[in-house]
């Protein structure tokens, strides 16, 4: 019985779906923990913001309390094309990385 990894990785075809876009966990304690999204379209996938470090730059909808920056309003991760929204902006997180 073959695979398909047994076949060269140029014969292969995989069909991608986009269920990588999306995690729910309703079973967290805090689910959901945006208000103004519904339930079904609630993405869970980027609990904690990897924008965070942007700061200003972000793109979300955050507040500032006390001079810090505060992410507890912001719900555009959560909501419908919030996987590509961060992923339009990931690669700034991973450049502020890469100049440690």
């Amino acid at each position: 019985m073959h695979s398909m990894l047994d076949k060269p990785r140029s014969n292969r075809t995989i069909q991608m779906s986009e269920n990588y876009k999306k995690v729910q966990n309703r079973n967290c304690e805090f689910f959901p923990c945006h208000k103004g999204i519904p339930e079904d379209e609630f993405n869970c996938l980027f609990c904690f913001c990897p924008l965070y470090t942007l700061k200003d730059k972000c793109g979300g909808d955050y507040t500032r309390v006390d001079n810090k920056k505060d992410c507890s309003l912001c719900s555009r991760p959560h909501k419908k094309n919030g996987y590509e929204f961060i992923m339009s902006k990931i690669n700034e997180t991973v450049k502020l990385g890469s100049d440690f």
